[in-house]
């Protein structure tokens, strides 16, 4: 058995995969995350902020030690839409080089998705599937449709929780103004994507990433977050509506005490959880599968071969 680690700098948060390997297959996992908000302000300004490059090199200082522990030599870095956006990114690059010794890769939305579909492929208990998946981010929202020979479609939006949080809600709780600006804007971005993907066969859609799993949370109403009890459990679009209700009716300081929402998320879940309903309204698809395995297993997978 051999352990594998790797480390995704996403806009809302980073976070840390450590995995034993066996026979090519992860027996065993250990995953942490920091809320860094590395995309603090970045579609405003097109830049990193000084608080969020701190942040996220104090993050990244804290994993490197935790996998330098477990003896682990070598591990991939990647950064995603909010770095990728930024124009002054090579200051962050650089002191990662300089003080933590780690090259971080910037990669692609359509990276993005092939290491997210690799992850989750890995994850299904069905074989042989036609599935969509859609991964909800910080900064952008990828949608790969494929099966295990390989990836038919994929495409990358500017639409994500953080993003779309900064762009739309101007009011806490949302005011109905704000809910028909982010609809709007989301359906402006996505629609030409979706009415492609209802003429494609779909056998099963698949939701990846931190709103997603936090949307399980809440409706499994998990007072502490359980990967397994999350991974492979099914969530209709009208659950989907009754936990976005309960975000709608409270402010932040009362959606922080939602059991299964993570306090430093209750600020931008509400429009995470927007974008979803919108997919699956538009997609006319009334139930989708969570998935704990995502990039970061893909990463894992991807070092084997």
């Amino acid at each position: 058995m051999k352990k594998y680690a790797a480390i995704d700098i996403g806009t809302n948060s980073m976070r840390l995969l450590i995995a034993d390997v066996e026979n090519g297959e992860i027996v065993r996992s250990f995953k942490d995350l920091e809320t860094t908000r590395m995309g603090e302000g970045v579609d405003h300004t097109g830049r990193l902020t000084q608080g969020a490059i701190e942040r996220n090199l104090e993050a990244l200082k804290k994993f490197n030690a935790v996998v330098q522990r477990e003896g682990i030599s070598s591990m991939p870095v990647i950064a995603t839409s909010a770095v990728r956006d930024a124009q002054n990114r090579e200051i962050f690059l650089q002191r990662a080089r300089q003080e933590v010794g780690l090259d971080i890769d910037v990669i692609t939305g359509d990276r993005e998705a092939q290491l997210g579909f690799s992850g989750v492929l890995r994850g299904l208990k069905e074989k042989g599937e036609s599935i969509l998946v859609i991964d909800i981010g910080g900064g952008s929202t990828e949608f790969i449709l494929g099966n295990e020979n390989g990836i038919q479609y994929m495409v990358s939006h500017n639409i994500g929780a953080v993003r779309m949080t900064e762009k739309c809600v101007l009011n806490d709780p949302l005011l109905p103004q704000d809910m028909r600006r982010l609809e709007e804007e989301i359906d402006l971005e996505i629609l030409p994507t979706m009415m492609k993907l209802r003429e494609m066969k779909i056998d099963r859609v698949i939701g990846i990433g931190g709103t997603t799993t936090t949307i399980a949370a809440v409706h499994l109403k998990l007072a502490i977050y359980d990967r397994d009890k999350v991974h492979n459990t099914d969530v209709h679009l009208e659950e989907v509506r009754n936990v976005l209700k309960s975000f709608l009716v409270v402010p932040l300081s009362e959606r922080k005490k939602i059991q299964g929402l993570h306090p430093k998320r209750a600020d931008v879940i509400t429009a995470g959880t927007v974008i979803l309903d919108r997919i699956l309204t538009l997609l006319k698809i009334d139930e989708f599968r969570i998935s704990e395995y995502d990039n970061l297993e893909g990463l894992i997978f991807e070092q084997l071969s």
